[in-house]
């Protein structure tokens, strides 16, 4: 074993992103939702829908169907569902996934969703299953159709129509507008009154959609969520309802990987001489005379370690490199992470 230090110049670090599809099966569109209905009759189903690829209920795909997303509905009243306590007015888990989605998404408990210039109190949501993508979402490829009856719209997010991104506690976030591929239809892609349609929030795989906007009758799709506190409002029926009919939901993930360059340079009088321990007698000799003036070595693995000599990493070479003394190599490592 041969030692060599390595000088600055011989690291390099680059970074590059890496898109691809968010679906199973590798796919950019998903087509068909499926609910579990022991999942939606559980207690679960009260606070949100895991939605599916495949028909989870049925023998065939009891076993194949994967978790795409979930979804449900955020009421900062708690309407929208049964209240926890008959003698407390308010505490519904409407009410609570409204103060899960803020601390998410603002870090506090006092800031409201304000969907362009416009608050609501209410919201439904779409969150990603984390497995679904490796670090964030990719702008641009957010789009989403919705359907409720003679109601249709095609959602996207307005990466594309920006100039400036806006941030808050949970990383980058942007309106969501009507359009597609990243941009608006037309002007913001706002409605006239209710603001945007909901806000994309990449870093985290949560997509918040404006309540007031998907319920207004003339740009929405007049879904006229209901806030009652019967336990019997099924909100997130009602958008799981507007992505089944829509069938088409495309998103795609990205993921920055950060790269170490490594170049190991074997000079013409480096790493001749073997040293294998059987290549030396018991006398201390070598045990072949052509080694002594035209040494030749075979490298195979190169070992990154630290100044404490602690092994960090290893190369392996995909077939033996011949070196002696008329022959150089440069060996480049990649470290990905």
């Amino acid at each position: 074993m041969s030692f060599k230090r390595l000088d600055p110049e011989d690291v390099s670090i680059s970074a590059e992103s890496v898109v691809a599809p968010l679906w199973s099966t590798d796919a950019i569109e998903l087509t068909t939702f499926f609910t579990s209905s022991a999942q939606v009759a559980s207690n679960t189903g009260n606070y949100y829908y895991t939605l599916y690829d495949q028909d989870i209920n049925t023998v065939q795909f009891s076993t194949t169907a994967v978790a795409q997303f979930s979804v449900g509905f955020g009421d900062k009243t708690g309407k929208g569902e049964a209240p926890y306590n008959t003698n407390v007015s308010g505490k519904s888990p409407t009410s609570t996934l409204y103060g899960q989605y803020r601390n998410l998404v603002f870090g506090d408990e006092d800031t409201d969703f304000t969907f362009g210039t416009v608050a609501s109190d209410y919201f439904y949501f779409i969150n990603i299953e984390r497995g679904r993508y490796k670090e964030k979402l990719f702008p641009g490829t957010f789009e989403l159709k919705l359907v409720n009856g003679a109601k249709t719209l095609h959602l996207t997010d307005n990466s594309n129509d920006i100039t400036t991104v806006s941030y808050v506690d949970a990383g980058r976030v942007y309106e969501i507008v009507s359009g597609s591929a990243g941009s608006a239809y037309s002007g913001t892609g706002y409605t006239t009154s209710n603001g945007s349609y909901g806000k994309f929030l990449p870093d985290v795989g949560v997509i918040i959609l404006n309540g007031k906007a998907l319920d207004d009758a003339t740009e929405g799709l007049n879904l006229a969520t209901s806030t009652g506190i019967t336990g019997t409002e099924n909100n997130s029926g009602k958008i799981y309802d507007a992505i089944k009919a829509g069938a088409s939901f495309e998103l795609q993930s990205e993921e920055t990987i950060s790269s170490n360059y490594v170049f190991v340079r074997v000079r013409n009088s480096e790493f001749n001489y073997s040293t294998n321990p059987s290549n030396i007698t018991s006398s201390g000799e070598l045990r072949h005379d052509v080694m002594i003036n035209t040494p030749q070595a075979y490298i195979t693995t190169v070992g990154l370690y630290n100044d404490n000599n602690d092994l960090l990493g290893v190369a392996k070479l995909s077939r033996p490199l011949l070196k002696d003394f008329t022959k150089e190599a440069l060996i480049r490592i990649k470290l990905d992470y």
